[in-house]
Parts: C-alpha cells; structure tokens; sequence
C-alpha cells in the first residue's frame, strides 16, 4: 500500500532488513522454551502491551542467557489497534485479546502486579504488594496516562458518562461507549473532543469518527457526529475526508480549532461540549479523548520532562534523566515518531539490543532503522494507511527523506479496489504484530 515513486525505496528496505528478521525467525524456532540461566543478569520489563511484549519476546529470543520479567498488572491484553471496529460491530472484545500463554512458555518470568515506583539509584521496582523487584536494566513500557482535570469538568467519573475508550485495560470504556451508541435515538448527535498533539494514535480518532458512522449509517441513518478539534490538521486527513464524502455524505461535521473547534470544557451531566470562543454544543453519546502525559509510574519516578513525557536518547532510548532505565512506547519523546504500536514494537528490538550491549560493555548497534506503518479502517472493505521510516539523530529523531508516503489518491489508482486491498493488508498487519509481540 504505497506509491509507485516509493517502491523502490520500500524495496531497500525489505532487503536491509531481511537476514535480520529471518535469523530472529529462525531463533524462536530454535528455541522455544529457554529455561533462564542461574545467577543471569535481569532485565525488568514495566508494561505488558506492544512495547513491553515486544521487548520481552524478543529478549528471549536473542538473548537466551539474560532473565526477563516483566511486571503487568492485568493478566491479557487488550489491544488499542483494532478496538474502533468493535464501535463498527465487526469485531468482538475477544477479536483484540491476547494473553501472555506464548511468553511464558518461552521463559519469561511474569509478575501481575502495579509498579508503584521506581527506585533507579537502588536499581529497585516497587510494587502495590510492598514487593520489590531489583533489576540490572529497567524497560518501561507503560504507556499513556490521562490528565484528569487538564481539560475543566473531566474527571473519573465523567468519563462514566462520555467515555474516553483511549486506555484499553480491560475492554470496559469501549464497551461502554458501543453500548451508549446502541442506546442513541434515531436522529442524535455523537459529539467528539479531539485534543492537541500528542496523543497515542494521531489517525485514531478520525477512524473512530469513521467507523461510528459505519454503524449510524447502517442502524441510526438520521444521526450526525460532530467531530471538534483543536487542530487544523491531521494525520491522513485527504484520505479520511475523501472517504467520509464518498461514505458519509452530510453525516460528519468536523470542526478545525481556527473555526472554534477546540473544546475547552465539558459538562458531563448534560451532555455539553463548549469551545474556545463560548459556543455550547448538546450532545447525545459523547467521546472525549482527553490531553495525555507519559503513565504515573514514569512521571513519579522523575523520568519525564516539562511535556508530560520521557526525553530519551535517540539510540538506545535510555532515559536522559535515569541510567540504566530505557524507555519506549507512548510514554518517550520520539516525535517526529508518531505514538503507535508499530513504533512500539519496531524500537523496542533496539532498546533491549542496547541495553544488554551496555551491560555486558559493549557498543549499542549502530545505525538503527525504526519503522512505522499505521493502517485505518474508515468503512466495510475500504482501508488506508501510512507509511514512514525513521533513524535516530545527534538531534533526536528524524524521518528518512522520500521513505514513505500515503495510500494513492484520486485518479492514482483503482481506488476501490486499492481500498479493499488494504482493508486486507491491516487484517494481515494486525495478524502479524500481535504474533511478534505475543507469540
């Protein structure tokens, strides 16, 4: 799913990486239940989602000789990628959970319980229990926290009311949420407040948008969504906007933040979103993604910076506040990266490699590549996707020139069949990322 212009490059790549991907492969078939080795040094792992996972698995598998724990409080899963198509009615909460069953029977050692602090100049991981955990290098992975409060009237429990479904943890907002929208009369309005930048997901709330209005065409058809946002622009917006014309004719009205889109306060109990400049908007179902700072564990143990998340040194993402804490996911500074689960997953092999390679006073590898593809599903059988490529800098990170790109547009292709095609290729991609990161 890319461009002609960028097929060539796309082809560099696969070729570059290939023997890597292959000896790992072959790795895991190697060895599918390493005991760990007596006395071996301890790597942490906080966080069991796409980067937590990632590390861990592939921790085992290159390096056989090193204990893994990682420290996750809930015993599956759920899975951020693929939870808007349950608003859809195609997919079940059973469809986006994975448990840990793979990783530990290839040996690594789970612990379900809350990291409750960080101890770095003790190299100790605290847990709710009053158990502690010593490491000799620390990942964490722990997401995404919200900032209750940050946006005025949201809290804890307005979001009983107007979901976030942003955190999956068990599945229960979402579920929520898809039940507000069963229960939605005939005619209502689905409001969403989008925030600034950053945020996990930058094209998530707009396949959201997308695939509520799957469903409010198929069983609601008089229904509207109002979609307010505080920004002017958004990842793979053409795609998304074509889509919604040729899908949802008069169904969404998004609102850019110049034209008073951004939400500046809500009151839950009645269901009102008021933007910048005073305009109160009634709503019927709501959905407030709310702004988002790196998760507790990693803003108590002083990890993070004046932006609510974790500066990182860009080849090895050890903390630039902590040694011998490496951190990846949503919960580090990695822009021009967005905050995806391919990330996660595609930097947290770099982060473990470096991590062992400094342990053991070695050179961290050199000149590493991290990935990025996001799919999204706006419609039945109509999908897009973004592409990009990224390395690290002396300045931080930086995207590969002409690396990547976006689906074809217009008269660039079969669109039709150019979308159902890549409806197909996110079905394989989430096939493949849940079976790298899971087992």
């Amino acid at each position: 799913p890319r461009s002609v212009a960028n097929e060539s490059a796309m082809t560099k790549i696969s070729r570059r990486t290939f023997g890597t991907l292959a000896a790992v492969s072959l790795a895991s078939l190697a060895a599918p239940s390493l005991l760990h080795a007596k006395g071996s040094a301890r790597l942490v792992i906080i966080g069991g989602g796409f980067g937590g996972a990632s590390s861990a698995r592939f921790a085992r598998i290159a390096f056989p000789h090193i204990d893994v724990t990682v420290i996750e409080p809930q015993r599956s899963f759920v899975t951020c990628p693929y939870g808007n198509l349950l608003l859809a009615g195609s997919k079940t909460l059973s469809d986006i959970t994975h448990d840990y069953g793979a990783l530990k029977r290839r040996g690594v050692n789970f612990i379900h319980d809350w990291a409750e602090a960080i101890e770095p100049d003790k190299k100790l991981v605290k847990l709710r229990s009053g158990k502690t955990v010593s490491y000799d290098k620390l990942i964490v992975s722990p997401g995404i926290g919200i900032k209750w409060g940050a946006l005025p009237g949201y809290d804890q429990e307005a979001a009983k009311i107007l979901p976030h479904a942003w955190v999956p943890e068990r599945g229960e907002q979402v579920l929520l949420l898809r039940k507000q929208l069963e229960a939605l009369p005939d005619g209502g309005v689905v409001g969403f407040a989008i925030p600034s930048n950053p945020f996990r997901c930058p094209p998530g709330p707009y396949e959201r948008i997308s695939l509520v209005a799957s469903y409010l065409k198929k069983h609601k058809p008089r229904a509207k969504i109002l979609a307010l946002d505080a920004k002017d622009a958004f990842s793979k917006q053409g795609l998304f906007q074509d889509a919604w014309n040729e899908l949802y004719p008069g169904l969404i009205e998004w609102v850019p933040g110049s034209k008073d889109g951004k939400v500046v306060s809500v009151d839950a109990k009645n269901k009102i979103f008021q933007t910048e400049f005073g305009t109160r908007h009634k709503i019927d179902v709501g959905n407030v993604i709310p702004p988002q700072s790196a998760a507790k564990i990693a803003v108590e143990a002083g990890l993070t910076n004046e932006t609510g998340f974790v500066p990182v040194n860009p080849y090895t993402f050890e903390a630039i506040k902590a040694k011998d804490i490496h951190v990846i996911g949503d919960a580090n500074i990695a822009g021009p990266m967005p905050k995806s689960g391919f990330i996660a997953n595609s930097t947290s092999k770099q982060a473990v490699a470096s991590a062992i390679a400094l342990l053991e006073g070695r050179e961290p590898p050199k000149d590493p590549v991290y990935f990025n593809t996001c799919y999204s599903h706006v419609g039945v059988d109509y999908g897009i996707s973004v592409v990009g490529v990224f390395r690290p800098s002396d300045k931080g990170f930086v995207e590969t020139p002409n690396s990547g790109g976006v689906s074809p547009r217009g008269p660039l292709a079969d669109t039709k069949a150019q979308r159902r095609l890549e409806a197909r290729y996110a079905d394989s991609w989430y096939a493949s990322i849940t079976k790298d990161a899971f087992g």
